[in-house]
């Protein structure tokens, strides 16, 4: 039944009944090259499964590490008004970057090496777990592309809680590594980018309501790549045995 409402009713049916189908609704992504791997992190070139025919991204990309970097550092999160002392970590501001700078440093040439050997139908997905606690995980993940001038990032998870399905009573049975497109939990707060002028995507502010609430929300941010300044130095290189940066991909 699940499986039918979601087929059918796929832009619908999953806003509508909200986190009871957060697990059920998305397929594993198609994995074409493993750029970096740990048991806790990794960046991969997927399948595009949203391109439609004859369509496709800007790829392979020439972004550099340092413009990727400035870009994740323009992602900004602003929590709701109302936060819980229980539950909300009220020592964090209110408005906060997504990503920390040891963050935007391991990200950045990940990300970029990715968009250089990615082809015109595939995205580059991240995706990192960290311990949350005894009995859960926290999980971070998402994708890129880029489309002619502007850079799209989508932030699926920003430290989702993996516990999240057990609490509200449904059996998650996807492996999160799996499908770092697909939110884990729902994602509080709302996703800023700075500069604003550096935003393409400025009209989906202004979206009426109800079409907000009854399209497919991706959190997704759509960044004027080139206009950014970018600070050299600094960016952390990976020289993991598990890395493809050395190898060679064919045409």
């Amino acid at each position: 039944m699940i499986f039918l409402f979601c087929k059918h009713f796929r832009r619908l049916g999953c806003i509508v009944l909200g986190p009871l189908l957060l697990v059920g609704c998305a397929a594993p992504q198609f994995t074409t090259l493993t750029i970096y791997e740990t048991p806790q992190s990794f960046v991969r070139l997927e399948v595009d499964r949203t391109l439609e025919a004859g369509t496709g991204h800007s790829h392979p990309s020439d972004i550099s590490s340092e413009q990727m970097a400035a870009v994740l550092r323009g992602i900004t999160i602003q929590e709701p008004l109302t936060r819980l002392p229980l539950i909300d970590d009220l020592s964090v501001p209110r408005r906060h970057p997504a990503f920390s700078d040891r963050a935007v440093d391991f990200w950045a040439p990940l990300l970029s090496l990715a968009l250089r050997k990615a082809t015109e139908g595939e995205i580059a997905t991240f995706y990192q777990s960290t311990k949350g606690s005894a009995t859960s995980r926290e999980v971070t993940s998402g994708g890129v592309f880029v489309d002619g001038d502007t850079l799209h990032i989508i932030l699926s998870n920003l430290q989702s809680n993996t516990h999240f399905a057990a609490d509200i009573g449904v059996a998650d049975s996807q492996d999160d590594r799996l499908t770092p497109m697909r939110s884990i939990a729902p994602q509080r707060g709302k996703l800023l980018f700075f500069p604003e002028s550096a935003r393409a995507d400025e009209d989906q502010d202004v979206l009426d309501g109800l079409t907000r609430v009854f399209s497919q929300d991706r959190r997704e941010l759509i960044v004027l790549y080139k206009t950014l300044s970018s600070e050299p130095g600094g960016l952390t290189t990976h020289s993991s045995e598990n890395s493809a940066e050395d190898s060679k991909r064919p045409r």
